[in-house]
This record gives structure tokens, sequence and C-alpha cells, in this order.
């Protein structure tokens, strides 16, 4: 029997929350018209983090122009690009008295930037009504539009997090469209070119083994990546790629371990994180 089809270990069974903070932030997101990677990508953290009075908001659509064997974000068509977007985004952070803000996308190849024109009139927009408010944004990797990533680093962002996802080897599998050593070198070029702090994920349990996360580590290390996050990928549907393990917390510490001896600064490694998972915290 496969491990989608077997019961979630008991740490990774989520509590449901649903208070007087998650019904606002869920009916704020409504009436503002924007959307959230906690919605599109149906991220198992929604309820803890709407009850804590955060999201990550997702500009650019919500039809993705790739199709990731993990993801939950829809591919199709891209959406014209919405130029009230960042004023309505950044009006909903204010009303939502944000100090930390995570921006993210799907991917848009078909845009001769990437998008990152959207990213940097959001950041403008935010910094016009919360001028202390730390800016996250995690961005595609520009693969086909490598002059957005200016764009990204002269909006001057506080964090560039870009996320590696999984090993090398398996990005055939996993991110078919995407370059392990070109996101590596995004997040290398973003770390030289600026004092913009560079952060990057990954998931675990998609058949990675300890030593190629090792190498990832280094990877990442030796690329300036000053925070990483590690999560235990969970397969959306019986459509997307399998689990094929498991993680118990106490090999979550041990690969925090392992990642800060490669020399990252901060390591956040448990079961439920995401990339922008309590980032405010990290």
């Amino acid at each position: 029997m496969s491990l989608q089809k077997q019961r979630k270990p008991d740490w990774l069974k989520i509590k449901a929350v649903g208070g007087h903070k998650f019904k606002e932030v869920n009916q704020l997101i409504k009436s503002y018209g924007v959307e959230t990677v906690c919605h599109a990508a149906n991220c198992p953290n929604r309820s803890e983090c709407f009850d804590r009075g955060t999201a990550t908001f997702l500009i650019l659509g919500s039809k993705c122009t790739r199709n990731c064997s993990f993801c939950d974000i829809e591919p199709g068509l891209p959406q014209i690009v919405d130029k009230t977007e960042p004023i309505r985004i950044a009006g909903i952070s204010r009303k939502l008295k944000l100090k930390h803000i995570v921006i993210t996308s799907v991917t848009r190849d078909d845009l001769t930037d990437g998008g990152a024109s959207q990213f940097a009139q959001v950041v403008a927009e935010i910094k016009k009504l919360l001028p202390k408010a730390v800016i996250e944004l995690l961005t595609p990797d520009f693969l086909h539009a490598p002059s957005g990533i200016q764009i990204i680093i002269d909006c001057k962002p506080n964090i560039f997090n870009h996320n590696l996802e999984t090993v090398e080897s398996l990005y055939s599998i996993v991110r078919p469209q995407a370059n392990y050593k070109f996101s590596l070198n995004l997040l290398k070029f973003v770390s030289e070119n600026s004092a913009i702090t560079t952060k990057s994920g990954i998931m675990v349990g998609v058949g990675e083994t300890v030593e190629q996360l090792k190498v990832l580590f280094d990877d990442l290390s030796a690329h300036n990546v000053s925070i990483l996050t590690i999560g235990q990928y969970l397969a959306p549907s019986a459509k997307h790629l399998e689990v094929k393990k498991y993680y118990h917390p106490d090999e979550f510490l041990k690969l925090k371990q392992l990642a800060e001896e490669s020399g990252i600064s901060k390591v956040v490694s448990v079961p439920l994180v995401r990339s922008s998972y309590r980032a405010d915290q990290i």
C-alpha cells in the first residue's frame, strides 16, 4: 500500500481552528478581491495563519504557466495582469495591521519580465501605507526572463525567497520546467548584488536521500542563503506526486542540524512548516 493511501502519522494531523480572527481575515480577503496562496495551494496551515491574522498574498492570477507535480495551484492560460492588484494588497495589509508581508505569485513565463514589475508595484504600494513593514517576496525563478531579477532587487524588499523545493536529481520529476543550478545562482545573484536577505525552502518525502540533502544544504550555503525552511511534502491529491516517506519530527531535528553545519544561519525544520509559514517569527 502506498503512503498516500495510508493514514497520516499523528504529528501531521492538524487541529482545526476557526475563531473570530480567522473569519475576519477570510471575509477581508473576499471583500478586497485578493488571492492568497493559502487558498490556491490548499495550504495545511491556512486556518492557523488566518486565526493569527496573517496570510501570504498571491499575485498575477491563480493560473500557473507551469505544471509541477507537487503543486496544487492550477495550470492554465495566464490571466491579464490586474493593475489595481497592488493597491488592494496594500489596502488589506494596512487593514490587518501586518508587520511582515509575504507576496508570492504563480509562474508567468508568458511575461517578458516574468511578472517582476507587478511585484515591484506591490512593494511600492505597501511602502506608501506601511513604511515600517517587513516585505518578503517569494518569487518564481525568472528562468525565461532573467532581466526580471534586477527589477526585484531595485524595489528593495527586505527578504528575497525562492524555493529550491528538492534535490537536483529529482528536478526532472518534481520541477521538470525548472533548473536546479539556475535557481541556486538566482539566490546568489541577489545576495551578491544587494543587502537583501536570501531565503529558500524545500520539502522532503519525495524520494530524496540524506546524502543528497547534505549536498543541497552545502549548495545553499555556498550560494549565500541565510534562511532555510524544511517541511514534509503532503500530496494534494492522488493525481499529484506520491509521498515516498513521512519523516518523524526527530528526523527533522537532524536535518536542521545538518543544514546548520553546512553554514546556513537560520533553519526551521518541522513537518508542517511551509516557506511562508510564520515568516514573521522566523
